[in-house]
């Protein structure tokens, strides 16, 4: 993935706050066949530091993918919104002559992926999702030995990744001047389409951490 200075994270806690502000679903991407595309499966995950919690279906194709090269990817994508070329038109511009770009946040992690098949430990793996997707615990007891959980189990693998590397990338034109971002931030705000609004917010909350680029 590409960061240039100006989207970078301004630190790891920025991107840790993105992502548990409700961002746990990404794409995970494991490496296929010498010569055939990738795997890629949408799924959501549980992050406990530097560790990710994922659980698939047991047909899922991944797991002979996963068995042969255990390093894999997840990311993370949102906050995203396309900015039409006349709201990036430099001042005294022609508007047409201004150049679109798309505004996101992105979370890549890099993993290597260990496969939890033990029961105890897949009852143990979906406690834990179930307290960070259910944290008021309105759900039956997760146990290896009891309905519902104990008889589904088997037809599921559970997945740890730990993580070996973070990037993230949040893309708001902050190399732009200030007043530039604060207009197309209006713009947004007034379009209010899609994920707008919450684009705005991230190009509003770094106005004045990162300030001019030159």
């Amino acid at each position: 993935m590409l960061v240039h200075p100006w989207d970078a994270s301004l630190d790891d806690a920025e991107w840790q706050r993105w992502i548990a502000a409700g961002h746990d679903f990404g794409l995970l991407v494991v490496n296929g066949t010498p010569g055939r595309p990738p795997h890629t499966v949408p799924t959501h995950f549980a992050s406990e530091g530097r560790r990710l919690l994922v659980h698939l279906a047991r047909p899922n194709p991944v797991w002979a993918a996963i068995e042969r090269d255990p390093d894999v990817a997840l990311t993370v994508i949102g906050d995203y919104a396309f900015v039409p070329g006349p709201w990036r038109a430099p001042a005294g511009t022609p508007p047409a002559e201004g150049v679109p770009t798309s505004y996101y946040t992105a979370v890549r992690f890099t993993c290597r992926a260990r496969i939890v098949d033990d029961p105890q430990d897949k009852a143990d793996l979906l406690r834990r999702q179930l307290a960070h997707f259910q944290p008021d615990g309105d759900h039956a007891a997760v146990a290896a030995d009891r309905p519902p959980y104990g008889r589904m189990l088997s037809g599921i693998r559970g997945l740890r990744l730990d993580v070996t590397d973070v990037q993230a990338k949040f893309k708001y034109d902050d190399h732009k001047p200030v007043e530039h971002r604060t207009a197309v931030a209006g713009h947004l705000t007034a379009r209010d389409q899609g994920l707008d609004a919450p684009a705005a917010r991230q190009q509003l909350r770094r106005l004045d951490r990162i300030g001019r680029w030159t």
